[in-house]
């Protein structure tokens, strides 16, 4: 009976087509406008690592003396000291020393000018833990974190504008005024949004240059940045004995069990600071939070963007009441049509299905205008200059979704209009004929 509802809806709509124009667009305006902000909430809130988030895990510690008054949360960063604590202490599966600057690079034998850009300066396990994925050799080792080597690790990008996309394993590149040796190529890489550093742009792009925490303490030192302090430091070319935080530290604990034990040990540790009188807080202050709770607690969708989403959804709705309307006007002008039908046995139910297999078809047309309309809006979205603009595109499961709410918004529409459609009286048509 499909086949037949079907036929019988392409057949009426193609009988007033000014009416089902109006129909169509109503459905597609409001969907274009509704899935364009749902796109950009779910690209923008999307889980950045998948298979690992639940176990990748970011210790704060309050080392803040004396707090400020409104001090409620840890900085999202540590002071060098409480970092080299807790790293030192080796209570996690693997661990990251992470921290961020720019700083000059040129790569001598190309002849091309040095470039500010930006330095991640962390430690080997960061690339296993954080599933970096390279193009061309591979990350350091512990040994080079130990021996404070000079190597590197540098972006596709870099790699593509320094040495024209060629291996470049071996090679040298001059960070400031020293000589590393490139180690490691990555392939693309951009995790949406850039969790691991919680001082940036949740929507940034990853560095150019990896970098051995303990030798870039030595060749960039005196341009880790940001920072915060609390005392103003004698000298802020040296961070490492300064009452300020700017080094932050993954750690990756592989079931809830030692979850729980890390963070016992890391409330035990701030306990010990603060009777140490180093910690103006102790535990209270503490927190352990996985990759998706720390990007909570962050925000990572902006407000504007959920307000929009409300306002579109609401535009949606008021879009839904219109194509109401229509419907009905448009069942109800078939009421002689509708009539014979039942005098001729076609039963309530079967005329409620016609109905609703109709309205399913202009859902169906609405989604793919909607669609067009959603392209256009995410077009409009990177000409914005925000820091997500660049991830404003229509991926697969939006694409479908788009179609599904298209057609689940008209068949929503069309339940009352068929409800009435179905409920004409054949005796009182047939008598109006």
């Amino acid at each position: 009976m499909f086949g037949y509802y079907l036929d019988l809806a392409l057949r009426s709509l193609k009988r007033n087509k000014v009416l089902t124009a109006l129909m169509v667009i109503a459905i597609a305006v409001g969907i274009g406008a509704s899935m364009t902000t749902l796109t950009v909430v779910h690209l923008l809130s999307g889980d950045p690592i998948p298979d690992k988030s639940g176990v990748l895990y970011f210790p704060q510690v309050d080392p803040e003396n004396p707090p400020r008054a409104d001090h409620t949360e840890p900085y999202p960063a540590m002071d060098y000291r409480s970092a080299m604590d807790l790293w030192n202490a080796h209570r996690a599966d693997r661990q990251a020393l992470v921290t961020s600057s720019s700083t000059k690079v040129r790569a001598s034998d190309t002849g091309k000018p040095p470039l500010i850009l930006s330095l991640l300066s962390t430690t080997a396990d960061f690339f296993p833990m954080f599933e970096v994925p390279f193009q061309y050799g591979s990350g350091w080792s512990a040994e080079d974190d130990a021996r404070h080597s000079h190597v590197a690790v540098i972006s596709h990008d870099l790699n593509n504008k320094l040495f024209g996309g060629a291996n470049s394993v071996g090679r040298s590149l001059r960070v400031r005024d020293t000589d590393v040796r490139i180690v490691g190529v990555l392939k693309p890489w951009r995790p949406t949004p850039l969790f691991y550093d919680p001082w940036s742009q949740n929507f940034s792009k990853t560095e150019d240059v990896f970098a051995p925490f303990t030798s870039s303490l030595e060749i960039n030192d005196g341009n880790f940045q940001p920072y915060t302090c609390w005392h103003v430091p004698d000298d802020t070319r040296h961070l490492q004995n300064a009452d300020c935080v700017w080094v932050w530290l993954w750690a990756e604990l592989d079931s809830p069990a030692k979850a729980r034990a890390y963070a016992s040990f890391l409330a035990d540790y701030a306990e010990q600071q603060k009777t140490m009188a180093r910690f103006a807080t102790g535990k209270d202050h503490v927190r352990l939070r996985n990759v998706m709770t720390l990007l909570t607690a962050r925000g990572m969708v902006p407000d504007d963007v959920r307000l929009q989403a409300w306002l579109a959804f609401a535009f949606l709705v008021i879009c839904l009441f219109n194509a109401v309307g229509l419907l009905l006007a448009k069942f109800l002008r078939r009421s002689g049509e509708i009539g014979v039908r039942r005098a001729l046995g076609a039963s309530q139910r079967a005329i409620f299905s016609q109905c609703l297999v109709e309205a399913g078809v202009i859902g169906l047309l609405g989604g793919f205008f909607g669609w067009l309309l959603t392209l256009l809006g995410l077009w409009l979205v990177r000409q914005q200059p925000v820091d997500y603009a660049h991830l404003a595109h229509v991926d697969t499961a939006m694409f479908f979704a788009t179609f599904a709410t298209a057609v689940a918004a008209s068949l929503l529409a069309g339940l009352i209009p068929a409800l009435r459609a179905s409920r004409v009286a054949p005796g009182w048509q047939l008598k109006a004929l």
